[in-house]
């Protein structure tokens, strides 16, 4: 198992990216996100990875990839489709340089999923508090 590490370009926040994902969804099923490179390492990837979203210079939370396809831009021009599970996973916060495309990220290097009732309550803070939280190692 291999999972992927991405920055959410966009979205502000875990609500925001979870609204244009939603909208996505209906409107050009399945649920997926395009990229220009095609993964080499695929198999390894669907066999139970996920990506991981870095959103306002945090990861933050992470999709199961369910499958990994070939498909076309709009110009015509190749892309890798990753389909991916609809929810998203909130895992313990930790700060991540931008970088650009996506990377690799073994098992052991991913953040943990945060627990759910932690979760639950850190998302009732507003979100510049929970990012000064996340920023000074509290969250």
């Amino acid at each position: 198992m291999l999972h992927l590490i991405k920055l959410s370009v966009g979205p502000k926040d875990v609500a925001e990216l979870r609204v244009i994902q939603a909208g996505r969804a209906r409107s050009d099923p399945p649920l997926r996100h395009r990229t220009r490179m095609m993964p080499r390492r695929a198999a390894e990837i669907t066999a139970g990875g996920s990506i991981y979203w870095v959103v306002a210079g945090f990861v933050q939370v992470r999709q199961r990839v369910i499958e990994i396809r070939e498909e076309a831009w709009e110009d015509g021009s190749p892309c890798a489709a990753l389909v991916l599970d609809p929810a998203l996973v909130p895992v313990a916060a930790r700060p991540v340089k931008p970088f650009q495309g996506w990377r690799y990220l073994a098992p052991e290097a991913a953040p943990p999923d945060a627990v759910e009732t932690a979760a639950r309550g850190a998302e009732a803070l507003p979100e510049a508090m929970r990012r000064e939280l996340r920023a000074l190692g509290l969250l």
